[in-house]
């Protein structure tokens, strides 16, 4: 009876997240759009008021006021809204998961601790219920990566508006992505341990990534000396961070481990990236000297010590700017990432310019994704990936996003909480 109930409720959740997205995407664009009269944020050559930007075959053909209205274009007079570049989501598992009480839905870790061979978007449901509340707050790329134990597996850069996986993704294998062993002791509230025996696990798991990459490093050499191997692919898919044509994420956020990586990084000659940060504020001019960029997910952090500001996650952001750091602000979940947005604003209040707030989910977010020549700012050539706000696309109050076009291709900003809301403000209104 047990099972019999068990199945019938997993059988349900199932069913629910495999109906077809009603939210069809949108057919690539072969008409020249003409959007006039906004404010545009180009991020990289400022703000232009009662501004005009032309979309032509999925690009930024022209910037400019009165621009001239090309035969059998669309012209949609915006009227000084504000126009952003689509917004970039790093590091999170958006599409890979569906239900989290729902395992057949959690496509987000695999269950060995080394995958260097493992791609993300294999998994990526392109027809995803939470993708649609993603896009509604501005968000029209995402860094999906697989999760796990230790060496995790290989993100990708996927596009929020496509029919399947392979229409979703925009580049394969942007970095490999490692999650560090723990540099304390302090045992979990919801799972005790010894100090000792925490210890001994971060010990084991650094010796065994130690040997990982030694073993990795000594196959690469190997293989670029003509010497024939039976063909390992966790090792094969690590010939590249040895090149350095594939960047390493390291996943860390305490001082520590981000020290630690640092010299790993240095001993390895790879390209690193700190993905989580919370402490990076600590060491902010070493990261800066020796180029490491961090895409920070504790925007919204509480204090880790007693001896820290209750504003110290809000602060950090404002601090890497100071201090050179080049930075991308991302929640590490996945419904969750459509707050990005607010804790940039929240940024703000606590020090970070609004241009620095932009680019850290934009320009500064492609940059560390390795596409800063294809998206991230409005510039002519650059992908039409756009996003039109009736008000400050970070203020929480104000903001309100009406229109979207992924290279140049017209979104549906409808979702399951939109219609939710419509649905439930209906009852309202028929009891008031």
């Amino acid at each position: 009876m047990k099972f019999s109930k068990l199945f019938t409720l997993m059988t349900a959740a199932l069913c629910v997240t495999a109906q077809a997205n009603d939210i069809a995407p949108a057919p690539a664009q072969r008409q020249a759009i003409l959007l006039q009269d906004a404010t545009v944020h180009t991020v990289t050559n400022g703000v232009l008021k009662d501004t005009d930007v032309l979309l032509v075959d999925g690009k930024i053909s022209a910037i400019g006021a009165d621009l001239a209205v090309p035969a059998g274009a669309q012209v949609l007079s915006l009227q000084g809204k504000q126009l952003y570049p689509g917004l970039v989501a790093l590091a999170n598992q958006l599409g890979l998961t569906e239900i989290e009480a729902v395992r057949s839905t959690d496509d987000t870790t695999e269950v060995t601790n080394t995958n260097p061979d493992i791609k993300a978007q294999v998994a990526y449901n392109a027809d995803s219920e939470v993708v649609p509340t993603i896009r509604a707050n501005g968000f029209s790329y995402s860094l999906v990566y697989p999760n796990g134990s230790l060496i995790m597996g290989q993100s990708a850069l996927m596009q929020l508006d496509a029919w399947n996986w392979t229409d979703a993704t925009v580049v394969d294998s942007v970095a490999l992505h490692i999650k560090w062993p723990r540099a304390d002791v302090m045992p979990s509230p919801w799972r005790p341990q010894k100090p000792e025996d925490i210890r001994k696990a971060s010990q084991k798991a650094m010796t065994e990534l130690e040997g990982y990459f030694k073993t990795a490093k000594a196959y690469a050499d190997a293989v670029g000396k003509g010497v024939k191997l039976p063909v390992d692919s966790r090792w094969q898919a690590m010939i590249p961070v040895f090149k350095g044509e594939l960047p390493v994420f390291v996943h860390a956020n305490d001082e520590r481990q981000m020290e630690q990586a640092m010299k790993f990084a240095q001993q390895y000659g790879f390209a690193l990236t700190i993905v989580g940060g919370r402490d990076a504020w600590r060491i902010a001019p070493q990261l800066a000297a020796a180029n490491v960029a961090v895409i920070y997910t504790s925007p919204y952090g509480i204090p880790e010590r007693a001896d820290e500001a209750t504003s110290q996650s809000f602060q950090t952001p404002a601090l890497l700017a100071k201090a050179g750091v080049k930075f991308a602000l991302s929640l590490d979940g996945y419904w969750d990432t459509r707050n990005v947005v607010f804790a940039a604003g929240q940024a703000i209040s606590y020090g970070l310019s609004p241009e620095q707030a932009l680019r850290s989910v934009t320009l500064d977010a492609a940059a560390i994704a390795g596409v800063a020549d294809k998206i991230g700012s409005i510039e002519v050539g650059k992908a039409a990936t756009l996003v039109v706000s009736d008000g400050d696309i970070f203020d929480y109050l104000g903001h309100k996003v009406r229109y979207m076009w992924i290279d140049g291709r017209a979104v549906d900003l409808n979702s399951r909480h939109k219609q939710l809301h419509d649905k439930y403000q209906q009852r309202y209104q028929a009891k008031n």
